[in-house]
C-alpha cells in the first residue's frame, strides 16, 4: 500500500503559474525522493488492468510516471509530444487548458490498432490533456483501457469530461 500522505505531502503550491490566478502543483520535491517516487510508480503500476500492451504519457511530466510504469508492466511505451517534437507523420489533437488552449500529437505508427492502451500521467485537472490523448488513440484505433494519474484536482471537474468522452476506467492517487 502506497504512503499517500508521503506522495501528498511532496507535491507544492506555486501560485500564480505559469499565469496570475493559477496554482501550479510541483512535483519536484517528489520526484527529489526515492521512495515516494517508487511508491508513486508501485501505485499506478498496481492500478492497471491486466493486458496493457501500451503505456502513454504525455508531455512533459507524464513522461516521468509513464515510462517506468511501462517497464513494470512488460509493455511499450508512447510518448504524446507538443507539435514540431515528434520527426515522422503524426496525428495531433487541440484542446482547451484551464488557462489557455494547446495541441499534442503521436506518430501515425507508434500504436497498432486494437492495442490496449493505459494512459499516465501527473495531474488531472480540466481533462483537456486526457481528452486530447483519447482523440489520438482513437484515431490510432487503439483501446483505451485505463488512466491513471497521481493527483487529480477535483474541483474543476476534469474527470465528468472524460467521463463524456467515454473514459470510465479512471484512477488516481490523490484527490483534492
Amino acid at each position: 500500500m502506497a504512503d499517500i500522505e508521503l506522495i501528498a505531502s511532496l507535491i507544492r503550491d506555486v501560485a500564480d503559474f505559469p499565469k496570475p490566478g493559477v496554482t501550479f502543483k510541483d512535483i519536484t520535491p517528489l520526484l527529489q525522493n526515492p521512495r515516494a517516487f517508487q511508491e508513486s510508480v508501485d501505485a499506478i503500476t498496481a492500478s492497471a488492468p491486466g493486458g496493457i500492451d501500451v503505456v502513454v504519457g504525455m508531455e512533459a511530466r507524464g513522461f516521468i510516471f509513464a515510462a517506468p510504469v511501462a517497464l513494470a508492466l512488460r509493455a511499450g511505451f508512447v510518448p504524446v509530444r507538443k507539435p514540431g517534437k515528434l520527426p515522422m507523420a503524426v496525428f495531433e489533437e487541440s484542446f482547451e487548458l484551464e488557462y489557455g488552449a494547446d495541441t499534442l500529437t503521436i506518430h501515425r505508427d507508434a500504436i497498432r490498432p486494437g492495442s490496449r492502451v493505459m494512459v499516465v500521467d501527473d495531474i488531472l485537472a480540466t481533462g483537456g490533456t486526457v481528452g486530447a490523448t483519447a482523440g489520438l488513440l482513437r484515431q490510432l484505433g487503439a483501446e483505451l483501457v485505463h488512466v491513471t494519474v497521481v493527483m487529480e484536482l477535483g474541483f474543476l471537474d476534469g474527470r465528468a469530461v472524460l467521463e463524456r468522452q467515454g473514459i470510465d476506467s479512471f484512477s488516481a492517487l490523490i484527490t483534492i
